[in-house]
């Protein structure tokens, strides 16, 4: 019998754990407060629930195995503590570390505290900036600034702008790595390469990263670090920029993230959701890492009519529930809420093959299958 795992938000997060859990064999329970969660289409059953202290959790979790939460609420994180505790139900989650990674500002001291190169603090550097809140995690709030004139006007209230991580905005490429496991058993995992739209949202994602091996390296042990000094339980992932030959870090999240866990999957095989199942299962971790990875290209597309633009991940929350589809257009796999009576749709392409000459060329005839129907593509 399989392994039935409740994942607690359905949004992106959650959509990201569904698709994982599914792929490892296992049963999904989802939570989540939305009747058209996007992820409530792609689960084995669907609680639309708001959770609360007055819930019995052992009517909620009636057979369930493991509790992943797939959100960052941390009132519902603290619940979800409680019915772990209360059940005897492991909670896939490190509240300690995640604690630490959800507030910029605590991440970037503990990045001091272990001499991992950050970009630089304002007023200490130069134009541009970026300012960025410190408890959103991605592109969420984030604004570029070129000047003091656009400070002046953005943040004219200079109490809030201290109360904002400011820091020297950087040009280069953008790459993620995740890290699994428990204080003096880390294991990194594969590279990935960031693609951004106008919007500093990730659009596009690369594996493998085609960041040369010594800096490979250099991030993977950049990541244990950080690992090791929050003594983090669980998965983290951890994105830098390559800027004038050096890596920088720019954040860290210790939870499930979005996105990268996909193409990782597509390129590797390696399950994240899989592995945390095991660790937190038995506490224990095994990655099984000797496969040739494969070429992926993850992408976001937006189509109104006969316009088709690759844009952030964001287009793919808030517009009802999402339908996995193999073969779709002719991409490998694609996440969509595309329907054949509408002519506004969002989805999430997902292309591999031995190298990138085959997976350009996959992509190539999937969006002609796409034009033929929609227009124009807008990269």
């Amino acid at each position: 019998m399989s392994n039935l795992v409740a994942i607690v938000g359905g949004n992106l997060q959650g959509v990201e754990a569904t698709y994982l859990a599914k792929k490892a064999g296992w049963q999904v329970l989802l939570i989540d407060k939305n009747p058209q969660a996007a992820a409530s289409l792609m689960c084995d059953c669907f609680l639309p629930l708001t959770i609360t202290t007055n819930d019995n959790p052992r009517e909620i979790l009636k057979q369930v195995t493991l509790i992943i939460p797939a959100m960052e609420n941390d009132k519902v994180l603290r619940i979800l503590e409680k019915w772990s505790l209360e059940t005897g139900i492991p909670l896939a989650f490190d509240m300690a570390a995640y604690t630490i990674s959800s507030s910029k500002k605590k991440s970037n001291q503990l990045f001091k505290e272990i001499n991992i190169n950050t970009p630089k603090s304002w007023p200490q550097c130069t134009f541009p900036i970026v300012v960025k809140p410190d408890g959103e995690s991605g592109s969420r709030g984030v604004e570029v600034i070129r000047n003091e004139k656009e400070l002046a006007s953005l943040f004219p209230d200079k109490a809030c702008l201290k109360k904002m991580v400011t820091e020297k905005y950087l040009e280069g490429p953008s790459y993620s790595i995740e890290v699994i496991g428990f204080p003096g058993n880390y294991t990194p995992l594969q590279v990935t390469q960031l693609h951004m739209d106008n919007n500093y949202d990730c659009k596009r994602i690369l594996t493998p990263s085609g960041l040369d091996s010594t800096r490979v390296i250099e991030f993977e042990q950049m990541a244990i670090r950080v690992a090791e000094r929050i003594q983090l339980k669980g998965l983290m992932d951890l994105e830098v920029v390559l800027h004038e030959g050096q890596l920088k870090m720019l954040e860290i999240d210790a939870r499930l993230p979005s996105q990268t866990p996909t193409a990782v999957f597509q390129s590797t095989g390696i399950n994240m959701v899989k592995l945390l199942g095991e660790l937190f299962l038995t506490g224990k971790i095994n990655v099984n890492n000797t496969n040739r990875p494969q070429t992926v290209i993850y992408e976001h597309i937006k189509v109104i009519k006969d316009n088709i633009e690759v844009k952030g991940e964001h287009i793919m929350s808030g517009i009802g529930s999402l339908l996995l589809f193999q073969g779709l257009f002719g991409a490998d796999e694609v996440i969509t809420n595309s329907r054949p009576e509408i002519d506004e749709w969002v989805a999430t392409l997902i292309f591999k093959g031995k190298n990138m000459e085959e997976v350009l060329d996959k992509k190539q005839k999937t969006y002609e299958n796409i034009r033929n129907k929609a227009g124009q593509i807008a990269y």
